[in-house]
């Protein structure tokens, strides 16, 4: 129980915490692309250093290499269908502000449950699995929430809303991680291999599509360097507890 009272708290506590300090702080740019590349080399050494190796374990290889192509080409459909709006948001050509908050508010709910059926699946397999995820998860919401609340604040004008907002779509992670652990508990071994796979996929989608290119790496390469060693140094030493 308290394992899972753990997840529950990490999985609101990057898009708390995120959103809070957009909202009273904003971060300078180095602190704010530092914490984005950091969150991307996470999200890409816990795919290859966690996600796979234990997915390997319950599915043949060929699965494996199916199913995390799988989950990048399902993120990027979800891309296509429903653009997750991005900080950049205000630069583009004058947007409805409704249209602009309902569609940034849909693209984040829609972006987190594949997430956190992520957690919810490795945290079927063991907790352990499932906390390291959560984490993960955390530490991506965190500086994406920074990056996504100021541009939201600015449209809407309104401090508390723009909080609550983004807090309520942090729900949608919650329900992805109660339908992957609740469905794939007591699912076939094979499944579950491919849906750790899966959801590598989705998150180093994310990273290469979204976290990377947002952390503005080729104008702070010394520092991108910096965070993406120590992110990738983090997960390894991780992986040895």
């Amino acid at each position: 129980m308290n394992d899972f009272l753990l997840i529950l708290f990490l999985i609101f506590a990057g898009q708390i915490l995120g959103s809070l300090i957009g909202l009273i702080k904003n971060p300078g740019k180095v602190a704010l692309y530092g914490s984005l590349s950091f969150a991307a080399s996470v999200m890409i050494a816990i795919s290859f250093v966690q996600l796979i190796p234990e997915g390997l374990k319950y599915a043949s290889l060929f699965l494996i290499a199916i199913s995390f192509s799988a989950g990048m080409v399902i993120m990027r459909v979800v891309d296509c269908l429903l653009p997750h709006i991005n900080p950049e948001l205000i630069k583009k050509e004058k947007p409805s502000v409704k249209r602009s908050v309902t569609m940034l508010t849909i693209g984040i709910a829609l972006h987190n449950i594949p997430e956190g059926l992520a957690v919810g699946v490795g945290f079927s397999i063991s907790a352990e699995l499932g906390i390291i995820l959560a984490l993960a998860i955390a530490i991506q919401d965190f500086p994406e929430n920074i990056a996504t609340i100021i541009p939201l604040y600015g449209m809407i004008k309104k401090r508390l809303k723009s909080f609550m907002i983004l807090v309520a779509t942090a729900l949608f992670e919650l329900a992805g991680f109660l339908a992957g652990y609740l469905f794939f508990k007591e699912a076939p071994l094979t499944w579950l291999g491919a849906v750790l796979a899966l959801a590598a996929g989705v998150m180093v989608y994310i990273s290469v599509e979204e976290l990377i290119p947002s952390a503005q790496v080729r104008r702070y390469p010394k520092m991108s360097a910096a965070t993406i060693i120590l992110g990738i140094t983090c997960v390894i030493l991780t992986s040895l507890i």
